[in-house]
């Protein structure tokens, strides 16, 4: 077997982050999301598989951009191309439980000392520290610990789905993390290790509620939190096709616009009443019985007739249809109905990434470990030991 390093190249990425190198070692949880968008925004990103990879596999349903290789980590050969492929990266993400990554030889402190410019992002729910960190879990049971579970829901705590904790407090705290890292490297030259914890983010997003706490505008229940779902003006309603509503008329101005929307010219629209708890039951029946009149296709278009706060409850197959999505190409379909969400946020510097996302990588291994500076002779070996393969 022969390989070198410009067979098969690979286009160069697209976007900021283009010439930086990743290599993904998590496997599972949201690290792969956080990758992805490391891949999204022009980095050079390699995902590790394992040899027995769950039915679901993360790593591969959010695989674009990214090159993959099979390698076994528990062989001394697959985590000793591990090792090498950490000298050339700029950052090595892992999520594993804390400990597993030492145990591999895999550790920050052995790959740091060899690449001091290497950025090296952990990604857990609980974090590398305190009394849970060697603990199971899942989203719920981290969101239950950073107290965001608790505000979540009207009569008593709900799971949402896994993007609020594992991607909104795990992949983009960890996607933080890693630029953060990359500013202070260039300042530096040195790189660190990044501890990015589901916990520790849902508990962060939480500032603007311990805000309200301390002045005063909340007493704690998730019942009495007005943007919880208490207020009759910001919530979601049941059209007359079954499909839902929302609204956040929570400006004066907005609140008279819905209610005159509604039909409810007769409901007293002042600032004072709006604020009036004791009013709100009553008011939210008469709300509920309003939007069961009409279809919301209906509502769609009486509210966007004028400034108001309202928008539908989209299904998922509906996101690429609707009209604002496809204008600005935020979620779009492909002739197999296969959906994709664009980059966020968008970059004046980089137009294109919404629409010209960097493909998935093809190379095989050989080629793969060929431009990490291995020879011909090291990639057959491994390849014979099955200690590395090709996707």
């Amino acid at each position: 077997m022969t390989a070198t390093a410009d067979a098969g190249a690979r286009p160069a990425g697209r976007g900021p982050l283009a010439g930086v190198r990743v290599l993904d070692l998590s496997g599972l949880g949201p690290a792969p999301f956080a990758t992805m968008m490391l891949a999204d925004f022009g980095a050079q990103v390699l995902s590790v598989r394992r040899p027995d990879p769950l039915p679901f596999d993360p790593a591969a349903a959010m695989s674009r951009g990214k090159e993959a290789i099979g390698l076994d980590l528990r062989s001394p050969a697959g985590q000793a191309t591990a090792r090498r492929l950490a000298e050339t990266v700029d950052v090595l993400v892992e999520g594993f439980r804390p400990g597993v990554m030492e145990r591999l030889g895999l550790g920050p402190e052995p790959l740091m000392a060899a690449n001091p410019g290497l950025i090296y992002a952990r990604l857990t729910g609980w974090g590398q520290t305190g009394p849970y960190a060697a603990r199971a879990g899942h989203d719920i049971n981290y969101l239950a610990i950073s107290g965001a579970l608790k505000v979540i829901g009207e009569d008593r705590p709900t799971a949402p789905p896994g993007l609020l904790g594992d991607l909104a407090n795990g992949s983009y705290t960890m996607m933080i993390g890693v630029l953060l890292a990359m500013v202070e490297r260039q300042r530096t030259g040195r790189g660190q290790v990044i501890d990015a914890a589901i916990v520790d983010g849902a508990s962060y997003m939480l500032g603007a509620m311990f805000g309200e706490l301390e002045l005063g505008l909340w007493d704690g229940d998730p019942a009495h939190s007005m943007l919880g779902g208490a207020a009759p003006f910001y919530g979601v309603y049941t059209c007359a096709d079954g499909k839902w509503f929302s609204v956040g008329a929570i400006e004066q101005k907005f609140y008279a616009a819905m209610l005159h929307i509604l039909g409810l010219d007769d409901v007293d629209a002042s600032a004072a009443a709006q604020m009036d708890r004791s009013a709100w039951p009553a008011l939210r029946e008469r709300i509920a019985a309003a939007f069961r009149t009409r279809p919301q296709a209906d509502w769609t278009g009486l509210f966007g007739a004028v400034d108001s706060c309202g928008a539908p409850v989209l299904e998922v197959g509906e996101l690429a249809a609707d009209p604002h999505n496809a204008a600005r190409a935020t979620v779009t379909a492909d002739d197999r109905g296969v959906l994709t969400a664009a980059p966020a946020p968008r970059l004046s510097g980089h137009p294109t990434l919404v629409s010209e996302i960097n493909p998935r990588g093809t190379r095989g291994a050989d080629i793969i470990l060929a431009e990490a500076g291995f020879t011909a002779d090291e990639i057959a070996a491994l390849i014979a030991q099955k200690a590395v393969w090709s996707l």
